[in-house]
């Protein structure tokens, strides 16, 4: 079996696995650092990061030590009994937050099903029972689960599997005057992404965030942030709530909290929390003790590395460099994001998105597609300048060969 050709394990993918995916022929076999290496030792510069995933990067020692450590001792015991590392993991998120409590799950959207199923049986504790619906927006992208994808506003991810969850409703990302009109006596709970990645890299007004929060206080319903992908440090704050000066009610988290291994978690207030009492809601792997190990490290090593400040001013660095293309390149039209969360907007006429991923990997370079008009580049947090200066250099070759 080892004796494979790249080719022949791609084809043998083929055979075996359910076609929901449309892979890149190649199999990466290790990583170091940012980089990534295929079957056939071919090196790439790694700014997809597992789709914001890879905080870390590939093969950082204290991430690699902490799971083997802890693999040693003890993997699993369910959430029928407590372990140590789900215990610290939660402690520390909460000094990091507004949270006072910590539900964990294995992914985003199990993190965000907990948070709509918590606000619903808060909301209909404390404001009655028909306090059930749900206002999320356009463009936004919650999870492949079925509340999920009910709340997430792309209809591509809905062909297929209506009839849909009953209950939510959407209006336009950035527009407080059409959420305001949504928000009604059936209303528990607004649902929108701080920054909106799968949509394109959106970043709203300053006072959009704001403006929901008061408007939320205003009309008595919860407001709550999906932070899967800008939480953990990708857009130079904890998270991303933190640069708007307010706080939601309820946030999810996954994707850089593991730094590569599968966990998500829902955090909100004490008063919120009363709604999930014993047997209401639970998760067999949630809290397992090796992925708590491993997210308790990937919170420390970005404490110990002072990796925020990287991103902050890496991201900087990022966003510079992709403004130049923005100049140089016919159809690239503007630099969009926070952190190293970047997207860049094209035009799609003149640009295939699609053709320039395919082109820049083969010339050694990862990224991804975003939304209708982005291409999209979250490398891991400890990206340095020279990785930068190389990527923007790939791209730039890139996007002028394929006019």
């Amino acid at each position: 079996m080892t004796s494979r050709t790249q080719a022949e394990w791609a084809e043998l993918a083929k055979q075996v696995m359910t076609p929901n995916y449309r892979p890149a022929p190649i199999v990466f076999e290790r990583g170091q650092g940012i980089w990534l290496y295929d079957a056939e030792d071919h090196r790439y510069l790694d700014f997809a990061a597992g789709i914001a995933v890879c905080a870390l990067g590939h093969g950082h020692p204290a991430l690699s030590r902490a799971i083997s450590g802890q693999a040693e001792k003890l993997l699993h015991v369910s959430n029928l009994y407590l372990n140590r590392p789900s215990i610290e993991l939660a402690a520390h998120l909460t000094a990091l937050s507004f949270a006072d409590r910590v539900y964990f799950a294995n992914s985003g959207a199990e993190a965000n099903e907990a948070a709509l199923k918590l606000a619903r049986r808060h909301m209909q504790a404390v404001r009655g029972e028909n306090r059930s619906g749900f206002v999320c927006t356009t463009r936004s992208f919650h999870g492949r689960t079925w509340a999920a994808i009910s709340a997430t506003g792309q209809p591509k991810y809905h062909k297929g599997f209506g009839p849909l969850v009953p209950g939510f409703s959407h209006v336009p990302y950035n527009d407080l005057a059409a959420m305001d009109a949504a928000i009604n006596e059936e209303t528990c709970a607004v649902l929108v992404e701080p920054i909106q990645g799968e949509g394109g890299v959106i970043v709203p007004d300053p006072a959009y965030l704001p403006g929901l929060r008061r408007l939320c206080d205003d009309r008595g319903v919860l407001l709550i942030f999906d932070e899967v992908q800008t939480g953990i440090g990708r857009t130079g704050e904890w998270f991303a709530y933190q640069h708007s000066g307010i706080a939601p009610d309820i946030i999810t988290l996954a994707k850089g909290l593991g730094g590569g291994v599968p966990i998500g978690a829902m955090m909100c207030t004490n008063e919120v929390a009363d709604g999930f009492q014993p047997g209401v809601h639970a998760s067999t792997f949630g809290g397992n003790p090796l992925v708590c190990q491993a997210a308790l490290t990937v919170l420390k090593t970005i404490e110990s590395d002072d990796l925020l400040t990287n991103s902050r001013v890496m991201g900087q660095a990022l966003a510079e460099g992709l403004r130049t293309l923005v100049d140089q390149v016919p159809g690239v039209l503007e630099v969009r994001g926070r952190g190293l969360m970047c997207g860049l907007g094209v035009d799609n006429d003149r640009i295939d998105r699609a053709a320039v991923v395919a082109a820049a990997r083969d010339a050694g370079l990862l990224l991804t597609m975003a939304g209708p008009d982005a291409l999209r580049l979250v490398p891991p947090l400890i990206v340095g300048r020279a990785h930068i200066e190389e990527a923007v250099s790939i791209l730039r070759t890139v996007l002028l060969g394929a006019r």
